[in-house]
């Protein structure tokens, strides 16, 4: 199959290239810079130079290919609304290219448990996109939601893990809200790929599949990880001081964002087999 994919030098993007290319899939992927465009060429795949905004060059890509795995997104928390914008048109440009085709695009787990819950489209711009985007099923596209768990861990990560190591460095102290028993989501990197290839493979039109090897880690356990690692002290705070105690994270991390993937393990057969969040944890602390 020959595969297009947005974000194929990110961090989940890079991953799923890798995977996609050793299962023998051709692979193109978008690329913004010429650092990226390096990085995926060192994955084996075909560069397509552009970005999330050139949706006239989405469109054609999408039409030239076999399927779409869309993980690229604008993830500046200062221009949630912007970013929201462009993704839904980046969607609605390939999605109307990709009759009878797959079409797997990144979401979240806000808003739900398992794979046949829909969030409310009120939640945040990109869930309403997310809710059009499987809609697009109604007209022959094989659309598949891939909802990633908040920790998506492994060694090289960026994001949020990153960011609370960061933040307890920073300011001395590894913190949790409360009583730090809202359970967070995790799965290693090398197992969220490996479903992204499968859904594209297999995953029903207007599905969601839940990338989720661990239901819930207690934030308390994150944290004393954290704190263990660095040799820090770890401490509860209200989850109304999150904001002030942590940045931009804290709200987050005060999130319950436990989930299942029962129903994504018995239709695909997949079966996590990376390392556990706590596990990795060294390599965030190191």
């Amino acid at each position: 199959m020959h595969v297009f994919v947005t974000g194929a030098s990110g961090w989940i993007g890079s991953a799923t290239v890798r995977e996609l290319v050793s299962a023998g899939h051709t692979v193109t992927g978008l690329a913004r810079s010429e650092e990226s465009a390096a990085r995926v060429e060192t994955l084996g795949a075909t560069v397509l130079r552009g970005d999330l905004g050139d949706t006239g060059l989405l469109a054609e890509a999408a039409r030239g290919a076999d399927g779409v795995v869309h993980l690229g997104y604008h993830h500046d928390f200062s221009q949630m609304d912007r970013a929201a914008d462009l993704d839904r048109a980046a969607c609605e440009a390939m999605g109307a290219e990709l009759e009878g085709k797959p079409f797997v695009f990144a979401s979240g787990l806000v808003g739900v448990r398992s794979e046949d819950d829909r969030p409310s489209t009120g939640a945040h711009p990109r869930v309403a996109n997310s809710a059009a985007t499987l809609a697009l099923a109604e007209r022959g596209v094989r659309t598949v939601a891939a909802r990633f768990a908040p920790t998506v861990h492994g060694q090289g990560d960026h994001g949020f893990v990153a960011e609370l190591v960061r933040v307890a460095r920073e300011r001395g102290v590894a913190s949790y809200a409360g009583d730090g028993s809202n359970p967070w989501a995790a799965v290693h990197v090398s197992d969220a790929a490996r479903l992204v290839r499968l859904a594209l493979e297999e995953a029903p039109a207007g599905s969601a599949v839940h990338a989720v090897a661990e239901e819930g880690v207690a934030t308390r356990d994150i944290a004393e990880a954290i704190g263990r690692g660095l040799g820090l002290p770890t401490r509860s705070i209200a989850a109304d001081d999150a904001m002030a105690e942590m940045g931009w994270i804290g709200p987050f991390f005060a999130m319950d964002l436990g989930a299942t993937s029962a129903q994504t393990r018995m239709s695909l057969g997949w079966e996590p087999t990376g390392p556990s969040l706590l596990e990795d944890l060294p390599h965030y602390t190191a």
